[in-house]
């Protein structure tokens, strides 16, 4: 079903046109054993900045009654509990035999490779289902679900195109218990920038293969596996100085009887075990979004084009060019059904690289919350001896958590922290964030920036990561600009003054959702 993090006029709308299943619990992700250690899926607590704000504000929002869990939490995110499986199934009406009927389709991740002393390990992952053919009509009912104040009918023909074709991708049919197999071959540089692959990335003269997953696709469709591929040319972890690019072509069983398989295409980073990555945040860092403003966060991920944040392409071009083997990776925690727009507009505007999303294993709330922390940590156990450069924005409260916490577990691996603060720039940001994590960090380490002009003149190669013309005003502790929320023992607003003005925010959201 939907989470109650949708506004709850729309989970009104949604309970009208569907009644789902009851959740089931879903396997690990990992379906088969990774070369770096694993850990199952842990949460975490999350503090609630709010009732840290004042201890009885909490109430004060649920006298308001029905408030979205994300306003009491600090968490705006849209994109929880997509329907899977059977619901879409059974919401669609569609039979055996029209299910039968339709190709299986793969969405391939572009993945990353890691040298393991003799081979290198390809991590492949992504997700095998169907995708039924939904009519116009029911198109356009099921993205009215998604939209606050408006509808499909009201949208600009190409807005409410783009709406259908994501509320398509959405309600798909996963494929369990397939095979999955891979061709890879040496990927071609493109000539536009954004397919170069960053930090010099090169052709190799050889990589040519035909691989089999060891193990089935999950119930849910997901495909999770670090694998050794044979060099057949490839230049050895040992001795390559650059990032080297192989096409991947996945291709799955295809489901209840039908052979016709649509194959699934990415590029995947062969990524040397010395050099810089960096892990890089999409919304409201790379693009304009502003997920803290429910319906203008729907609008801008379902409806409009994906629009870059400023000039930020012209940074990632520059740390592309000028940076040797820069690997760029893309995390994002939106579910995968969502991730084509996400990774089209990447290729499109900033540097190739490899890319992380939200498995369908991780479906509900509370996986959600340590699912960031989860990939983070699988990238720098894949990459012991490489430098890490992070960089997302205030509006993350689970980056504002992670990215400290990495700064302290790996010391020796994150180069530089790079935070967007959005309240700072944005009214529209009410969401306090808290910065505590930074506490002990050295000052050269991290930097929260207001535009991406903030992020010139730096040596990031040397881990010089801090401007010191940007101030910085870090209170470790809770703060927001735009609220006036300053911190312990940093003029802190009174308590009577704080209360109006969450209580003043809550019941100003409330109203308009």
């Amino acid at each position: 079903m939907l989470s109650d993090a949708l506004p709850i006029g729309v989970l009104i709308v949604a309970a009208s046109h569907f009644a789902y299943a009851s959740p089931v619990v879903a396997p690990d992700p990992m379906v088969t054993p990774s070369l770096v250690r694993y850990d199952p899926t842990r949460t975490f607590e999350r503090r609630n900045i709010i009732s840290d704000l004042a201890g009885d504000v909490n109430s004060v929002l649920s006298e308001l009654g029905n408030v979205p869990s994300y306003v009491a939490s600090g968490i705006p995110d849209f994109f929880q509990n997509f329907p899977t499986g059977g619901a879409v199934v059974s919401s669609l009406g569609l039979n055996d035999e029209q299910l039968a009927a339709l190709p299986t389709q793969v969405l391939n991740l572009p993945p990353y490779a890691n040298w393991t002393g003799q081979n290198w390990n390809v991590r492949f992952h992504g997700n095998v289902y169907k995708q039924p053919n939904t009519s116009r009509e029911q198109l356009d009912d099921l993205a009215n679900i998604f939209l606050i104040d408006t509808s499909v009918e009201e949208l600009p023909p190409s807005q409410a195109d783009q709406a259908r074709n994501l509320t398509a991708s959405i309600f798909v049919v996963q494929q369990g218990d397939l095979n999955v197999t891979m061709h890879i071959e040496p990927a071609p540089l493109a000539g536009s920038s954004g397919e170069s692959g960053g930090g010099g990335a090169v052709t190799p003269n050889g990589g040519t293969q035909n691989l089999t997953l060891p193990y089935p696709t999950t119930d849910q469709g997901d495909y999770d596996v670090f694998l050794p591929i044979q060099e057949l040319g490839l230049t050895p972890g040992n001795q390559a100085t650059q990032i080297q690019r192989l096409n991947v072509y996945a291709q799955a069983q295809g489901a209840m009887g039908s052979n016709q398989t649509n194959i699934g295409n990415a590029t995947a980073y062969l990524v040397p075990p010395t050099g810089l990555t960096i892990v890089s945040d999409i919304d409201d860092i790379l693009r304009v979004t502003k997920i803290y403003q429910p319906k203008e966060g729907l609008l801008n991920s379902f409806a409009r084009p994906f629009t870059p944040w400023m000039n930020m392409p012209d940074i990632y071009a520059n740390w592309s060019r000028s940076i040797p083997d820069f690997h760029f990776h893309y995390l994002t925690t939106t579910p995968e059904q969502a991730t084509r727009n996400y990774m089209d507009f990447i290729y499109k505007t900033y540097p190739g690289g490899s890319f992380d999303t939200r498995p369908l294993n991780f479906s509900d709330i509370e996986a959600t919350l340590s699912i960031r922390q989860y990939l983070l940590t699988k990238v720098f156990e894949t990459f012991p001896t490489r430098k890490f450069i992070l960089v997302a924005d205030t509006s993350n409260s689970d980056v504002m958590k992670d990215y400290p916490q990495l700064a302290h577990d790996f010391p020796n691996q994150v180069q530089c922290i790079f935070l967007r603060n959005t309240s700072a720039t944005d009214p529209g940001d009410k969401f306090p964030y808290d910065t505590s994590g930074f506490e002990g960090l050295p000052q050269n380490k991290y930097m929260f920036f207001k535009v991406p002009d903030d992020l010139t003149r730096l040596d990031i190669v040397n881990g010089q990561c801090y401007n010191g013309s940007i101030p910085q005003n870090v209170t470790f502790g809770v703060q927001d600009e735009v609220l006036g929320i300053h911190g312990s023992g940093a003029g802190m607003v009174g308590v009577g003054g704080l209360m109006g003005s969450v209580l003043s925010l809550a019941v100003a959201v409330w109203l308009v959702l």
